[in-house]
């Protein structure tokens, strides 16, 4: 009988150790995405709310995880001008760039980790690209905190307006085709 325990018991913890990689929830009011565009006469800077996501974990190890962007949240922090600020946030909010109306929503999902990189499949207005970057990564007592910045290029995503790969005499109206996204991730 106790054979028959111990090899239950054994048999347990083989399989227990098999187990899936546990999801914890994104706490999106405490995790944000700062944002950065260049343009050849200045920049803007902001921020995008996560509305969800899920990260999953393997013991103290991230093992994957997604976050969706709200774009409809899109604010422009170093437009002072209230009346500037709704125009330049109404731009960017149609056609010309991420037409959130048609696509209110953007994901990450992550594919595979090695190490601190981290490579997904980011989706911007319908179309997904693979990504890649480093990251800073904790993960304590199934409780996971990420970091990173991200450089994306537009164009990929069909976001042509003011580029300069699509309009070359465009001189000093034209707009860089790289942005960066610096995202912290907090789970509940």
């Amino acid at each position: 009988m106790k054979k028959v325990s111990f090899i239950l018991a054994a048999l347990v913890m083989s399989i227990s150790s098999f187990a899936a990689p546990k999801p914890v929830k994104v706490n999106t009011a405490a995790s944000s995405i700062a944002w950065y565009a260049e343009k050849v006469t200045g920049k803007h800077n902001g921020t995008v709310a996560i509305s969800a996501g899920a990260l999953n974990v393997d013991g103290n190890k991230l093992v994957g995880g997604n976050f969706t962007i709200d774009l409809k949240t899109i604010k422009a922090l170093d437009i002072t001008d209230p009346a500037y600020n709704q125009k330049f946030i109404g731009h960017i909010s149609s056609g010309d760039f991420f037409e959130v109306e048609k696509f209110p929503t953007a994901n990450f999902v992550i594919t595979k980790i090695a190490a601190n990189q981290i490579t997904g499949n980011l989706t911007i207005k319908g179309i997904t690209k693979s990504v890649s970057f480093p990251a800073e990564i904790a993960v304590k007592g199934g409780k996971v905190s990420a970091k990173a910045s991200i450089t994306i290029d537009r164009t990929d995503y069909n976001i042509q307006y003011g580029s300069k790969k699509f309009f070359e005499s465009i001189g000093d109206k034209a707009i860089m085709d790289d942005f960066k996204l610096v995202v912290s991730l907090v789970s509940e």
